[in-house]
C-alpha cells in the first residue's frame, strides 16, 4: 500500500459515452489545455494548503526519498537540485 491520491480528468467524451458527439483533435487539445490549467491551480493549492506539520503516513510511503538519492555529490547539478526543493527538500537538505 501507498499513501498517494490520483486525479483523473477526462479529455475526450466521445470515447466512453455511446450518445456524445465525436470531437474533433482541436476539441481534445481545448480540453487537455483547460485540464492542465486546472491541475495546476489543484497543486498550487494543495502546496499552499497542505500542513506542513501533519500526521505520518502508517507505512511510511512519506519517508520513501529517504535512501532514493544515489547520484554522487560531485555529480549533481546544482540547478536541478534548487528546482528540486520544492518536492525534496526535505532530502536534499540532508545532502
Amino acid at each position: 500500500m501507498i499513501c498517494y491520491a490520483t486525479v483523473a480528468m477526462v479529455t475526450d467524451f466521445d470515447c466512453w459515452h455511446p450518445d456524445h458527439d465525436a470531437v474533433t483533435v482541436a476539441d481534445v487539445i481545448k480540453v487537455l489545455t483547460a485540464n492542465a490549467d486546472r491541475a495546476k491551480r489543484l497543486v498550487t493549492r494543495l502546496a499552499r494548503e497542505f500542513p506542513r506539520e501533519h500526521e505520518a503516513c502508517p507505512i511510511g510511503s512519506d519517508r520513501a526519498l529517504d535512501n532514493a538519492l544515489i547520484t554522487a555529490p560531485e555529480a549533481r547539478d546544482p540547478a536541478l537540485i534548487k528546482k528540486l526543493e520544492a518536492v525534496a527538500g526535505r532530502v536534499l537538505g540532508k545532502l
